[in-house]
């Protein structure tokens, strides 16, 4: 906990007053909101964003942001994000919560994507299951086409309900084995050419920086 508040309170140095931010989801990016939030009461600052889950809604309104949509801001000048696996290149996995479309949409349309995240998640090479978003009524053809490029494709089931994971835009959420994936890049570019596929959870070359926390500070990863 300590790593991932370090690296959040980092994160919160980068906002200034009249920021359009995207915001992205799961525990760290919490912990950042909450910090910010603390900025916002003290400094009397307007920040403008953009959740990319309800999740990330509920608590920016809690702690004081103005939530906008990217019709009025379809240009956004932060992304603040974790990652459940980067690597070297600063290539990442996302979409452990289920929100990797939003979360790649509001990514791309920022003018500069921070990572934050603890030192649990760098490996030198990605091996986690890809998080996938999926048309219900495409999975098992979706499935199929998994398979044929050497993926197995299981489909999330819900911990609080029975089924499966449905996400904020009503689809499935699959994860697919691949092993190690050596070629993220390539990786990506297939599961975009299956129809059916709405986004995948490889986030290749998107990333500016990188602010690893640990129980003793921050360091800095940056796209070369």
């Amino acid at each position: 906990m300590r790593a991932k508040l370090n690296c959040a309170k980092e994160a919160v140095k980068l906002v200034e007053d009249g920021m359009v931010l995207g915001i992205g989801s799961g525990s760290t990016v919490e912990l950042f909101l909450k910090e910010l939030g603390k900025r916002i009461k003290a400094e009397e600052l307007e920040i403008y964003g953009v959740p990319s889950s309800y999740q990330s809604h509920l608590l920016a309104v809690e702690v004081g942001i103005r939530v906008v949509d990217l019709f009025q801001y379809p240009e956004l000048d932060l992304c603040i994000d974790g990652a459940d696996q980067i690597d070297s290149s600063l290539n990442c996995v996302k979409g452990g919560g289920g929100a990797l479309t939003r979360e790649k949409i509001v990514a791309s349309a920022s003018n500069k994507f921070v990572v934050i995240a603890d030192e649990s998640k760098l490996v030198d090479v990605l091996s986690m299951p890809i998080p996938l978003e999926i048309l219900p009524f495409a999975y098992g053809f979706v499935a199929k086409e998994i398979e044929k490029i050497g993926g197995i494709c299981n489909l999330r089931t819900g911990k609080g309900k029975v089924g499966p994971v449905i996400s904020d835009n009503g689809n499935f959420i699959a994860d697919c084995d691949f092993g190690e994936v050596r070629d993220p890049k390539e990786l990506e570019s297939k599961l975009r050419g299956i129809p059916g596929v709405v986004e995948n959870g490889l986030f290749c070359g998107m990333v500016d920086r990188v602010i690893v926390g640990t129980d003793d500070g921050v360091r800095f990863l940056e796209k070369l």
